[in-house]
């Protein structure tokens, strides 16, 4: 074929256009079914007992859309196209957003040891530090006093030992209300005055302006490990705790099951609602899961258990759809299957 300047030129306009079509990034998320791993390799417990069957952490797969991408989300089903400012908060930049997710599945993973060993009758020690600062909203009262890493020790002269003490301080409080803030920075203690303000986005409550997670140092007898990865949020609290279970004690709770599910877990053992629960329960069902575990949400309308069962209903798989509400409940049910 002779290449005239007018094909040179076409291709060049074609090559351009995929590019654009593959690369430009509209102000959308999408959110889609990710996958469902198997929890052995990403949880470890010191001489840990094996099982003939695997818990499964399952996720949702996120990513800001490009042309391409949105119309194959508007094509194929369990694909959410969201505006990106709902996804990520005003004033968190999508890596600050990351971070702070990082931090959360790190608490998730806390809780889930809390609960388990305590569950197992194992060893644990919980010593509280205080408050970790995750992240600092642009443009809130608590930007340029508090930074990511601060650790809050203290509001009004009153101890912090964990977040919902701080939270239930700031509750009572209305906005222009000002609080001393003591934390401690790099090792050197701190103090900061900062005066509250509304937050329309969280029903006119009154806050600071920060993301934060408690700052626990916990100690276990069998140490445990966790290689999550890139893998951020709380909603594989509930699975991370089944399988620090299932290794601290002999019996195999699996029985020769594959089992996943999804719930941020509590350090009392209740299981939360999550988000995205039917991409997960699609990608669940390509795994060849045989039982799911969905928050039940005290049998709340519309609840994650609900909208599971509708979701399995739909693809027609032939997993089982179990609703719990605490650790107690799955832990019961796996103990009364059958092999």
């Amino acid at each position: 074929m002779r290449m005239t300047k007018r094909n040179i030129l076409f291709f060049i306009i074609i090559i351009a256009l995929v590019y654009f079509l593959g690369t430009y990034q509209l102000p959308y998320y999408i959110q889609k079914p990710g996958g469902a791993n198997a929890l052995n390799p990403i949880v470890e417990v010191a001489d840990g007992f094996e099982s003939e069957g695997d818990m499964h952490l399952v996720t949702v797969s996120g990513l800001q859309a490009t042309p391409i991408q949105y119309v194959l989300a508007k094509i194929f089903s369990y694909h959410d196209i969201l505006p990106l400012d709902q996804v990520f908060p005003e004033g968190i930049s999508q890596d600050d957003y990351m971070h702070a997710q990082l931090q959360v599945m790190e608490s998730s993973q806390e809780a889930a040891t809390v609960v388990a060993y305590e569950a197992a009758g194992e060893e644990i020690t919980i010593d509280y530090q205080g408050v970790y600062v995750v992240s600092v909203v642009d443009g809130m009262p608590a930007e340029g006093k508090l930074e990511t890493g601060d650790r809050i020790v203290g509001i009004d002269g009153q101890e912090v030992r964990e977040s919902a003490d701080l939270i239930q301080y700031v509750d009572d409080k209305k906005a222009g209300d000002t609080v001393l803030i003591e934390f401690v920075r790099e090792e050197e203690a701190m103090e900061a005055e900062i005066m509250l303000e509304e937050f329309s986005d969280l029903d006119n409550r009154v806050g600071i302006g920060i993301s934060l997670v408690t700052d626990r140092d916990v100690t276990v007898d069998r140490d445990i490990q966790f290689t999550s990865g890139n893998i951020g949020g709380p909603s594989a609290g509930l699975m991370f705790t089944l399988e620090i279970y299932d290794q601290l004690t002999e019996e195999d709770i699996t029985k020769g099951h594959e089992i996943a599910g999804t719930g941020e877990i509590d350090y009392d053992g209740n299981v939360l609602r999550i988000g995205g629960i039917d991409k997960k329960i699609v990608a669940a069902d390509k795994e060849g899961i045989d039982i799911f575990f969905a928050p039940n949400e005290n049998g709340a309308a519309n609840s994650n258990y609900e909208i599971a069962k509708k979701t399995a209903e739909e693809i027609g798989t032939d997993m089982q759809v179990i609703p719990v509400d605490t650790f107690e409940d799955a832990l019961r049910f796996l103990e009364e299957m059958k092999e």
